[in-house]
């Protein structure tokens, strides 16, 4: 990438680390909350970075940033998160400038995801991008770039199979019960944790089961409620979790705490108890498995599931990959019209005080009409700028040498981005 003029820092990087590269325990140690990332964006401004994204989902957490070397943004990462620098190193990847937007694009879209095809992922992504803005660091190029991301996946949704059904660790979850459970409709299922994935859970729940048997717990009730009333599923306050779990024939667990919440110590189970944890870090201790009747899988198991719908989909990533390209390429138009542009301003203002000079002139000798040589001229100047614009982004044109060209005949001798 070169000079775009777009921040103050001219390299644009991702780091991060993901399911392929580390399994949960290590992307629990990596994985940030809301207050981790206001925090971790805060800390950046203060250290002069203009712009940069935070995602951290249960799969992945990755800085996608500019900064005057990859080793900030890492930094910058343990420095908020449970984790050392040592031990991302061994888990992590980086990605510069190009390969990096790209990144972005495969990530957005669900490309990159565990799970084919899992939109969940671009609602990430708009958190990101709404968390950047507050904390001011959304530049021009961070908020582009979102919108394009935003842009390919909402085309990918609606143009390609790849949507059809739904993709998501909440609905491999449900299938794994249905596929492991029977009887399912007479069974008991406990939900604790009413956030994202839990919600998308529930709901999973009831569109694919005949279950009326659900109970929802969350540490902060009113969500609890809300969500209950949305779905017409029971509540139960959080010091009834226990007493639940003893009850239950499935316990679903989608936490965002940063140890685990449910340990042998509260499980009490009278019958064959399936654990099902979507949470990173785990929430599940594996002293469970010390219990009677209790199996424990935890959402990387999940993952791997690759049903005949998720084979489908596999047939349709190059129509996807071909969308987005297309939304790159005008991605890539509009990087580079910002790189020619401080020559093209820089042009004008020459153009402009030459205009100042001669209209000077032409009036002191010829007393003639102003105004009508002010138009003429400043119409003038919009074509040739324009005329110097279309050259630059012209496919065969070598632009450092069309803007060192302009430069020099111009006399354009420091461009301020």
């Amino acid at each position: 990438m070169k000079q775009y003029h777009l921040s103050k820092h001219q390299t644009f990087y991702c780091v991060g680390t993901n399911y392929q590269k580390a399994d949960a325990a290590v992307r629990g140690q990596f994985s940030l909350n809301t207050p981790q990332i206001e925090q971790l964006l805060s800390a950046a401004k203060a250290q002069g970075i203009d712009g940069l994204l935070v995602i951290s989902t249960c799969n992945r957490t990755e800085l996608f940033g500019f900064a005057p070397q990859s080793q900030v943004l890492v930094e910058l990462l343990c420095a908020h998160s449970g984790g050392s620098v040592d031990e991302f190193l061994k888990a992590s990847y980086c990605h510069k400038n190009r390969s990096a937007i790209d990144h972005l694009f495969q990530v957005g879209t669900g490309l990159d995801s565990q799970i084919l095809g899992d939109f969940e992922i671009i609602a990430q992504v708009k958190s990101a991008f709404k968390q950047a803005r507050q904390a001011g660091l959304a530049n021009p190029f961070i908020e582009r770039l979102c919108n394009a991301v935003i842009q390919a996946s909402k085309r990918i949704k609606n143009e390609t199979e790849i949507s059809s059904g739904a993709a998501s660790v909440s609905f491999a979850s449900v299938q794994y019960i249905l596929n492991h459970v029977p009887d399912i409709d007479q069974k008991k299922i406990l939900l604790f944790g009413t956030g994202k994935i839990g919600r998308n859970t529930c709901e999973n729940l009831i569109k694919h089961t005949p279950n009326t048997q659900i109970t929802l717990i969350n540490r902060t009730k009113d969500k609890a409620e809300q969500l209950g009333a949305k779905l017409h599923v029971a509540v139960k306050d959080h010091g009834q979790l226990p007493a639940e779990i003893r009850n239950a024939d499935v316990l679903v667990v989608a936490t965002g705490a940063v140890r685990p919440t449910i340990s042998k110590e509260i499980v009490f189970n009278k019958k064959p108890l399936l654990i099902l944890d979507l949470s990173v870090p785990k929430n599940v201790d594996a002293n469970v498995l010390e219990c009677a009747d209790v199996r424990l899988v935890h959402l990387d198991e999940l993952s791997q599931i690759t049903d005949e719908t998720l084979e489908r989909r596999k047939a349709h990533v190059p129509q996807a990959q071909e969308i987005i390209a297309q939304v790159q390429q005008e991605f890539n138009q509009w990087l580079e019209t910002r790189r020619f542009a401080p020559v093209i301003q820089a042009l004008k203002a020459k153009l402009k005080t030459m205009q100042e000079e001669e209209l000077d002139f032409v009036h002191r000798k010829n007393g003639g009409d102003a105004q009508t040589a002010v138009v003429v001229s400043d119409r003038l100047i919009q074509k040739i700028t324009k005329q110097f614009a279309e050259h630059l982004k012209h496919n065969d044109t070598d632009p450092q040498q069309s803007l060192a060209v302009i430069q020099q005949v111009f006399k354009i001798e420091e461009i301020h981005g």
